[in-house]
């Protein structure tokens, strides 16, 4: 992880002192693998340079952060929820059937997904209509509608390697398998005209849930852990592929060779830029009825928010970070503690 260094000013950016002590006085951060390295930079630097204690920042995906954020307000629940993907409208309902009924939304920046392979191994060229083909469960062959029989990605399109089809994709939990099917998987089955058929022979919904139906005969491995496991899988089987964060990615580029996609390389310019085909916005969630009782929780997110930190030249665009260009408004919306309609 690249090291983190403060000037004067961004250590005079909060006016922090720690308030009385409550039952609990250290922040509790839980949620996306993708936004652990960003939350951990900003909750190190946050102990070190205020008052406050060190926020505890812990993994285990998207939706299970989620889950803990919405088991209600108090002591003994989570004061943030890292997400690499929006809350769910079914979410926001869990969370306030619990007493969780002021969420805010603080989108941090952006990160691409990106499939790296051994440094060592041959070098891709994918779209996502090759994706799908190659890990649906069910893909259309000379019209018709057929178990996926893909063994090889030279099976798929000629020009890609004579290579077993072997691929390590974030478990369900993770934001980012949410993102991967939706903007891999399933624009790849409308890419490939697949859309179209499996709709007409199951139906609307049978049809679009086929789309995003992975195989479950070995050459789709779901992952639970999070990169550093996907990347010890591919360390021990050379021809596997790992779905990944773009950071992830960036600063394991001594072990990992990265493919293009749609003909564009993944990269902090290229997602700016909106030519990368296949990126999203990070997030993290804040229990604000927690504001005023846990000491430092808006400091935390103000901190984590602020130029120094969030924006083009801070340490987590060092990290791999897209900035936000709205960070502005984010940072205001923070200040003013706005929260999700519900």
């Amino acid at each position: 992880m690249k090291s983190a260094k403060f000037t004067v000013s961004a250590l005079a950016l909060i006016a922090a002192s720690a308030t009385a002590a409550t039952a609990r006085d250290q922040i509790q951060v839980s949620g996306s693998s993708t936004v652990l390295p960003y939350s951990t930079i900003v909750a190190e630097a946050f102990g070190e340079n205020t008052d406050f204690p060190t926020p505890v920042v812990e993994s285990g995906g998207s939706s299970a952060g989620l889950k803990k954020f919405c088991e209600g307000v108090g002591e003994n629940t989570i004061d943030i929820a890292n997400a690499s993907r929006p809350i769910k409208d079914s979410e926001i309902e869990a969370c306030k059937a619990a007493g969780v009924t002021e969420i805010m939304e603080v989108r941090i920046g952006y990160d691409g997904i990106v499939f790296a392979s051994d440094i060592a191994g041959n070098d891709f060229a994918f779209t996502p209509a090759d994706w799908f083909n190659a890990l649906a469960a069910e893909v259309v062959v000379d019209g018709k509608v057929v178990p996926n029989p893909h063994t090889k990605w030279s099976d798929i399109r000629a020009e890609l390697p004579d290579q077993e089809i072997l691929a390590f994709v974030p478990g369900t939990k993770h934001g980012t398998r949410e993102v991967f099917e939706e903007k891999v998987i399933a624009a790849g089955c409308e890419e490939s005209g697949a859309a179209e058929v499996l709709k007409a022979e199951k139906g609307e919904d049978e049809g679009e849930a086929a789309c995003m139906a992975l195989r479950t005969d070995g050459k789709s491995i779901d992952i639970d852990g999070d990169y550093t496991e996907t990347l010890a899988r591919i360390q021990s089987a050379k021809n596997g592929i790992g779905v990944f964060g773009l950071s992830f990615y960036e600063n394991n580029t001594d072990k990992l060779k990265v493919a293009t996609i749609a003909g564009v390389t993944p990269s902090t310019e290229t997602i700016a830029a909106g030519e990368y085909p296949v990126s999203r916005p990070l997030f993290f969630y804040v229990k604000k009825q927690h504001i005023g009782t846990v000491p430092g929780l808006k400091e935390f997110a103000e901190f984590f928010v602020s130029d120094e930190l969030a924006g083009p030249e801070g340490p987590l665009a060092a990290y791999g970070l897209v900035a936000d260009p709205e960070l502005a408004a984010t940072q205001a919306a923070v200040a003013d503690e706005a929260t999700l309609a519900q």
